[in-house]
């Protein structure tokens, strides 16, 4: 296994993609904007700099690591004799299941079609394909290049084979894999979502204002985030997207989202990619708390 494809540019995608890139895989990196692929690629060279001003590696290895990358904005041509397509376009299930239909169709017999989705149905994502058991989870986290956790997910009818070869090929990539069973929100998601849920539904009742709650959760948890930073660093939209496929997928209130998060993410207020969340990152603000009333009257 060789040669990658990873759909999608944005944060995910080209921080898989760097990391294959530097594991000395060849890489093609899709998007359909050319926009977001200037974008993908200058981050990946902006996280190569700081990884050079470090001494973790050198000049010439970032040279190399993007010389493995190859850009492109057509499925067709990008996926095109790739031993593995690793998607990460946004958390959609039915822009997702577009591409799978999409890619069994254009992609060799050969190729296994993976997705870093976070918490959509591993199961219902193959059953669009004709080849079910090449189709498999592979949820990195965020930051991609730093964070050892790759949770593998295997569908109804993924194979025992495809397994062991993405649990292999993670490893080579320097990660960590860990094999989980394909519920809503895998076993990150299911544990984390109703715990950020929980500090949002805290704000909420005015149990405690947002400092105060991160304070305690990072002091008393060990945590080297507060979950509503840690949400604001996520993307709000992306938790509440998490949020709602654990409520619809388990049909239990106690995963339904705070009316808070419904509201801020209604208001565009979706954390560091806005500008705005639970903290305040605008004019190179770093994270101070937002002056206004989250409490309920």
């Amino acid at each position: 296994m060789k040669n990658i494809a990873v759909i999608g540019a944005g944060t995910m995608g080209n921080g898989i993609a760097h990391v294959f890139a530097q594991t000395g895989f060849n890489v093609r990196l899709i998007d359909i904007s050319e926009e977001s692929l200037d974008k993908g690629i200058a981050t990946i060279s902006k996280n190569l700099d700081r990884m050079v001003a470090k001494e973790k590696i050198t000049e010439t290895d970032k040279t190399n690591t993007l010389a493995q990358i190859t850009l492109c904005s057509d499925l067709k041509e990008g996926v095109a004799e790739v031993d593995l397509v690793v998607e990460a376009a946004t958390e959609n299930i039915n822009l997702k299941l577009k591409i799978f239909k999409d890619l069994d169709i254009i992609c060799p017999p050969k190729t296994i079609l993976a997705t870093n989705t976070s918490s959509i149905s591993i199961t219902q994502i193959a059953a669009e394909t004709s080849r079910p058991e090449k189709v498999i989870g592979m949820h990195f986290m965020n930051p991609v290049p730093i964070m050892q956790l790759v949770e593998i997910i295997r569908g109804y009818s993924t194979s025992a084979e495809t397994t062991r070869t993405i649990m292999a090929l993670s490893k080579t990539l320097g990660k960590t894999p860990t094999e989980v069973n394909d519920y809503p929100g895998f076993v990150a998601n299911r544990i984390l979502m109703p715990m950020i849920n929980e500090a949002i539904e805290t704000l909420h009742h005015g149990v405690a204002g947002v400092e105060e709650i991160d304070t305690i959760m990072k002091l008393g948890m060990a945590h080297p985030m507060g979950p509503l930073q840690l949400a604001d660093f996520i993307g709000l939209d992306v938790c509440l997207s998490i949020m709602n496929v654990l409520y619809n997928g388990f049909k239990n209130p106690k995963y339904a989202p705070s009316p808070l998060v419904v509201n801020m993410v209604t208001a565009g207020k979706l954390g560091i990619k806005s500008g705005e969340g639970f903290y305040d990152y605008s004019e190179n603000r770093k994270a101070e708390t937002v002056s206004k009333q989250f409490l309920t009257g």
